[in-house]
């Protein structure tokens, strides 16, 4: 395979910033340092004045394959994905047919072995009735089980309270959650039916899926979490009130209990129900003004551990339809990463914070193996941004196979250019390689 030299770029990895070179050997970090010379033959690429930093791992993603590839597949948004600066990936079970056995698991596996062009894992999803194949999933290599705790896409809701304690008693990995309280859901949205008919709109949809069926959900996912000792990830926390939740008095590796928040609750308010419509409807809900400001404070003072997207792909004509017809969710790997950096250019936060939430932390929370870092031996994930580029999303440069993103008009004045996975070059200059080069993620434990 080709070796790589990136020259004097402005890298920023585990808290320091430094101009120097980086070495890629064999699909691996050889040498950071300064003044670097190659005792083989390596492409050089000059990095001057751009940002090099370890590829984004996205800890909760929907690629649709099997059974809704209309939306997207693994390929597609993948491609998306590195084109974004996500090198790896954790995919989730809500497909068709549900991923619930160790069949259906590895049969996903091996479909992203042959076309993925981003590192992948796919959670083992969670029923209330497949505990014992729950309980066969190697922890070695794969990323965890996945809980929907309200019912969301997919219909794989757990309401049996008996077999939550089980599951949560039962294994030592990762537990994911979807934290909504689904009665609570129910109660709202009768409410607005009786008010709006066939009719409700969109800008209610952070009253039917509310801040309370949230907060209820996710307190009582930590209250069992601590009963049973379970080793718990509550995904898209979306209020600030669930942010109380979490402590910051003990680093990332000593916690059992860690938070994520995801790029649209960060970026978006209620506010932008008027403009955005369905393409901004989620679950959980993007909420109030105020929401989101506990939420950055959250990310910053380090009670939320990661930043993901939960990219779901659903068509324009699916998100076309009426609010209470229109499926949730929306395509956000091929922006994310850039969303995150004009956040840092409007001073919300720091580009070192970034690559901490969005590479280091995930690879320690799961226990990846060697990825999350430049370092010296680890897989050369690698995203180069050039920080002075102004560009506007729209339909023209979208990658998903869907067709539309939520940011469409936004002006962004950073871009990636180069994406490197496990050492090759699978995105340069707006061109994307044909090399499938993803590999199967594997855990440190």
């Amino acid at each position: 395979m080709t070796n790589y030299l990136i020259k004097n770029g402005t890298i920023i990895n585990e808290g320091i910033r430094v101009i120097a070179d980086l070495l890629i050997e064999n699909g691996r970090i050889k040498k950071i340092g300064v003044d670097l010379n190659a005792d083989r033959e390596v492409q050089v690429i000059d990095a001057e004045g751009k940002l090099v930093l370890p590829g984004m791992i996205d800890d909760q993603v929907h690629f649709r394959e099997p059974g809704l590839t209309h939306k997207g597949d693994i390929a597609s948004e993948s491609k998306a994905a590195v084109a974004g600066g996500i090198t790896s990936f954790i995919e989730q079970p809500n497909t068709i047919p549900n991923a619930v056995s160790q069949e259906i698991l590895e049969q996903k596996y091996q479909r992203a072995d042959e076309v993925s062009f981003a590192n992948y894992s796919f959670m083992m999803g969670g029923t209330n009735n497949n505990l014992d194949e729950v309980l066969k999933t190697n922890p070695r290599n794969v990323a965890g089980i996945k809980l929907f705790l309200g019912s969301s896409t997919g219909n794989m809701l757990v309401d049996d309270q008996e077999v939550l304690e089980k599951i949560f008693s039962s294994t030592s990995m990762l537990i994911a959650v979807h934290a909504e309280d689904e009665a609570t859901i129910r109660e709202n949205m009768a409410a607005h039916v009786e008010k709006y008919g066939d009719d409700i709109p969109v800008s209610c949809h952070p009253a039917i899926r509310s801040a309370e069926a949230c907060y209820l959900s996710s307190s009582k996912a930590i209250e069992l979490a601590k009963k049973t000792g379970a080793r718990l990830h509550v995904f898209h926390v979306s209020t600030a009130k669930e942010t109380e939740l979490f402590r910051n008095d003990i680093p990332l590796k000593d916690k059992k209990i860690t938070a994520e928040v995801c790029v649209h609750h960060l970026w978006f308010s209620d506010k932008d129900y008027e403009s955005k419509g369905n393409f901004i409807k989620w679950n959980p809900a993007v909420k109030s003004a105020a929401d989101r400001e506990g939420l950055w404070k959250a990310l910053l003072d380090d009670r939320i551990d990661v930043i993901a997207t939960d990219h779901a792909p659903h068509t324009l004509e699916e998100k076309s339809k009426p609010y209470g017809q229109a499926p949730s969710g929306g395509p956000l790997v091929q922006h994310a990463l850039i969303a995150l950096l004009e956040a840092a250019r409007e001073g919300k936060i720091t580009v070192e914070k970034i690559v901490e939430k969005t590479a280091h932390n995930p690879a320690t929370l799961f226990q990846i193996e060697k990825r999350g870092y430049l370092r010296e031996g680890y897989h050369a994930d690698i995203v180069i941004v050039d920080p002075e580029v102004d560009w506007s999303v729209d339909k023209s440069n979208v990658l998903y196979k869907c067709g539309w993103s939520p940011f469409e008009g936004t002006n962004f004045h950073s871009k990636v250019i180069h994406t490197f996975v496990n050492g090759s070059l699978v995105y340069s200059n707006g061109k994307l390689s044909d090399t499938h080069a993803g590999q199967r993620l594997l855990f440190d434990r």
